[in-house]
């Protein structure tokens, strides 16, 4: 079975993001998602609500699992039993802080292969900055505008937390 772990803080949920989950569900027989908890970042969705909202976006996608964890994310797929990490590109940027942090990864677990999948040029220039300042700075039309960017689950609560 090609199990592969596709971790992060998913803070919030993008459409980039299932882009990749929804591709990498395709080719892996099996699919966690893991929710990265840093003790040291203050998340604006806690894990519990990433967790319910990751869940409701995929849940139509039957081979893949949602689960929340601390630590390192090459220690998680361990965890897991899996034998790929999968890891979504957008920029060159991207390419060069992942290419060195997939060599960390093959030092701590050289029987775990990193895979990765180009974001859909659509929503390479997604980033959670950018949702962000326009669910923030948004006025009458925020809605409309956030749903080029994320999945209609996290919409309203996105705005809750950002208009306060």
């Amino acid at each position: 079975m090609r199990h592969a772990v596709y971790a992060g803080s998913f803070d919030p949920l993008t459409l980039g993001h299932e882009d990749i989950i929804r591709r990498g569900a395709k080719v892996f027989d099996k699919l966690t998602i893991g929710i990265g908890i840093n003790p040291d970042k203050i998340p604006l969705f806690s894990s519990a609500e990433r967790l319910d909202l990751i869940s409701e976006v995929l849940s139509d996608l039957e081979n893949v699992k949602v689960v929340c964890f601390e630590g390192l994310a090459v220690e998680f797929v361990k965890q897991e039993k899996a034998t790929v990490m999968l890891r979504g590109l957008r920029t060159l940027t991207d390419i060069e802080s992942e290419f060195t942090l997939s060599l960390a990864n093959r030092t701590l677990a050289p029987e775990i292969e990193t895979v990765f999948l180009m974001a859909s040029e659509k929503y390479s220039h997604i980033s959670s900055s950018l949702i962000k300042q326009i669910g923030a700075m948004g006025k009458d039309n925020t809605e409309e505008q956030l749903k080029h960017f994320v999945p209609s689950p996290v919409i309203k609560l996105l705005i809750n937390k950002l208009q306060k």
